[in-house]
């Protein structure tokens, strides 16, 4: 199971959260966001992927912040068409493209089917009045009707408390394509700085 760390913000925070190595660590690209980002970037291990998470940006917007920052992943939050995604997979080449769709009680699986071959995973979140960090979990159980065999980052409120129910859902059938778990906001000292002793703590949980 993979690991992803969101809404990094802060040089040193950044080299801590690198030093529990990780799988992904986001960078959100919105500037509506409370964890904006636009600073100087410390280099980090290789083996950990940099995602940069954008919402409704420009194709042009998306590739000159893949160059600036040497991203391996991005990550796509808002409205964005499955053209569009196969645009940005035709230009960036070997670039992962994480397509997020929100959820909160139910979720019609039939939006993924024009998705399937212009992303490399989905990614599900909780629907709220932000494009995510809105701080709660949807019902998992909704997955048990996943239909694809596409792999998926489940993310939406997960926090230390949420660890052992994490750990139960990745025992469950509708875990099986479930690739990364993503957090962000319960790991927080405040937006973009995450409490290092807690996410160490959830990485040894799960």
């Amino acid at each position: 199971m993979k690991l992803k760390v969101c809404g990094m913000k802060y040089h040193d925070n950044m080299l801590a959260v690198a030093n529990l190595q990780p799988d992904y660590m986001g960078y959100i690209f919105w500037e509506p966001s409370s964890r904006y980002f636009n600073g100087s970037m410390p280099k980090i291990p290789d083996n950990i992927k940099k995602v940069g998470v954008f919402v409704d940006a420009s194709l042009a917007d998306i590739r000159k912040t893949i160059a600036t920052y040497d991203l391996q992943a991005v990550q796509l939050h808002g409205k964005e068409s499955p053209d569009f995604c196969k645009a940005l997979s035709a230009t960036a080449l070997g670039i992962e493209i994480i397509k997020v769709f929100s959820i909160k009680d139910d979720f019609d699986f039939q939006m993924l089917t024009p998705y399937e071959k212009v992303c490399d995973y989905f990614l599900f979140d909780t629907k709220g009045k932000l494009p995510g960090g809105n701080g709660y979990t949807f019902s998992w159980e909704v997955l048990q009707d996943y239909p694809s065999t596409k792999p998926y980052f489940l993310s939406g409120g997960i926090g230390l408390e949420e660890a052992d129910k994490v750990a139960d859902f990745l025992n469950r059938p509708e875990s099986e394509y479930c690739y990364a778990i993503d957090v962000n906001s319960k790991f927080e000292i405040k937006p973009g700085e995450k409490d290092i002793a807690l996410l160490k703590a959830f990485k040894q949980k799960i």
